[in-house]
């Protein structure tokens, strides 16, 4: 493999500007480790000509530098519209449905001088963390490639462990930044809700559960990539004020972190995973930060009740016309159609019901939040499961009653809006590797940051355990 491809983003684009690298030999590099690694992966769809991209990566090098991601290329989630590409969203109902303009951030991510060079594979709608889809199949774990990398970021967590990318947009709803950097040994990085605007598109005000965010193989491309996509839209109402995201400084000493484990019982898990995610808190103790642990400070079943209302209310108003087409409805996965069933038949009572209890647990975390720097819980209950299933129908002898319940973890983070960076914990049994979630104050991406920095160099886990090659 090409030693530029082991560089993370903030060295490969250092290097550009300096001359010291030529975008030409990037992309020469990049679409050759992707023609050697994808095929066994199916991490990257829909990749472009290859005689475009190198025309691309030579006007790079001919031309001024555009912005801070120069020269590198970068695919996008296929959630996502990237203008002259297909999005799919994993559906066959979208297949091949050619994108005519750029969503918001990929607009961003361009216009900072990134080459996109094609998408990343996601489920079907992005729903459920396991990343499988009708249209281009199952995207396999580098480090067990025939157990599931997670999701529904979990083309953009391949891409980036098995080095065919240096950077990755995501977005997370339930996880879907912090399940697939977990069982990928990256990073994946929620940021709080309304720091990265969505599309100004139909309702901008309702349904406050998903966003975009950065993936990448250190602290440093997170805050690179973060800083080119956040910032204020005009055209939405909830957009938090500009903040610039520089190069993170490590700090642990004197940092107080609360570990939540299972929530005290409630969320049942595999075993070796709260071991590992204690191990990497150990970590964070040899770096002089203080790890308490804390009793669960919510109720567990009034959290998921809130949830699974708003997200089920949030999909079906996404989903619902198409449910309303026979011949599309026929088309739906399981999951899709039992998602519309709940949220249309939510009355508004019920909705203001999660969304009061929704409010009282945001403010309970602030509360806490104000006496810790980080809230601790592991990105995932189970290790990286058979790609063949759709979705583990038990995890420690516990029945899971939904597609989704397995995941139960990363709720707490998602519910509140508040931001969450998942950091590799290392490796259990198996060799599988495991994720830990440090959950911040609202707008504290910068001190999450800072603690992931610290972490970074005192265990370099992507560095260290890339995946084996393919």
């Amino acid at each position: 493999m090409d030693a530029i491809l082991e560089q993370d983003a903030t060295a490969q684009a250092r290097a550009i500007a300096a001359g010291r690298l030529r975008a030409v030999d990037l992309m020469e590099a990049t679409l050759a480790r992707i023609a050697a690694v994808n095929p066994a992966l199916n991490a990257v769809v829909s990749l472009r000509d290859t005689d475009a991209l190198m025309a691309e990566a030579r006007a790079a090098d001919a031309g001024p530098a555009r912005g801070p991601l120069h020269g590198l290329p970068l695919a996008v989630k296929d959630l996502a519209n990237a203008a002259g590409l297909p999005t799919s969203q994993g559906s066959p109902l979208f297949a091949g449905q050619m994108a005519d303009r750029d969503d918001l951030h990929v607009a961003r991510m361009r216009a900072a001088g990134a080459i996109v060079i094609g998408k990343t594979n996601t489920p079907e709608f992005g729903l459920g963390s396991h990343t499988y889809n009708p249209v281009f199949g199952a995207t396999a774990n580098p480090y067990a490639p025939a157990r599931s990398c997670g999701g529904s970021s979990g083309g953009a967590a391949v891409a980036l462990a098995a080095r065919m990318l240096a950077l990755a947009d995501g977005s997370d709803m339930m996880g879907s930044l912090r399940n697939p950097a977990g069982w990928c040994n990256v990073y994946g990085f929620r940021p709080t809700w309304g720091r990265v605007p969505a599309e100004p598109e139909g309702d901008t005000f309702l349904h406050q559960l998903a966003t975009e965010g950065p993936m990448a193989r250190s602290p440093a491309d997170l805050a690179l990539l973060l800083d080119v996509m956040a910032g204020p839209d005009p055209r939405q109402p909830h957009g938090l004020t500009r903040q610039r995201f520089g190069p993170p400084a490590a700090a642990a000493p004197g940092a107080r972190i609360a570990w939540l484990g299972d929530w005290g019982g409630a969320y049942p898990m595999e075993a070796g995973v709260l071991d590992t995610c204690a191990g990497a808190l150990r970590t964070f103790e040899d770096l002089g930060a203080v790890v308490e642990p804390l009793a669960p400070p919510f109720d567990r079943d009034a959290l998921w009740d809130s949830w699974t209302i708003l997200r089920s209310w949030k999909v079906a108003a996404g989903l619902s016309p198409l449910s309303a087409d026979p011949a599309a409805r026929k088309r739906l996965k399981p999951e899709a159609l039992w998602e519309i069933a709940r949220g249309q038949a939510l009355s508004a009572l019920d909705v203001h019901r999660a969304s009061v209890t929704r409010s009282a647990w945001f403010a309970r975390a602030a509360g806490l939040l104000r006496s810790y720097d980080a809230l601790a819980l592991p990105t995932a209950q189970v290790w990286p499961f058979d790609r063949d299933i759709a979705w583990p129908r038990t995890v420690a002898g516990t029945a899971m009653d939904s597609y989704h319940r397995w995941m139960e973890v990363v709720v707490p983070a998602s519910l509140a809006g508040l931001p969450a960076l998942a950091v590799p914990a290392g490796f259990g049994p198996g060799g599988l590797p495991m994720g830990l979630q440090l959950i911040g104050r609202h707008g504290g991406e910068a001190r999450l940051l800072s603690l992931a920095e610290a972490y970074h160099r005192a265990t370099r886990w992507p560095q260290r355990r890339p995946p084996p090659e393919s």
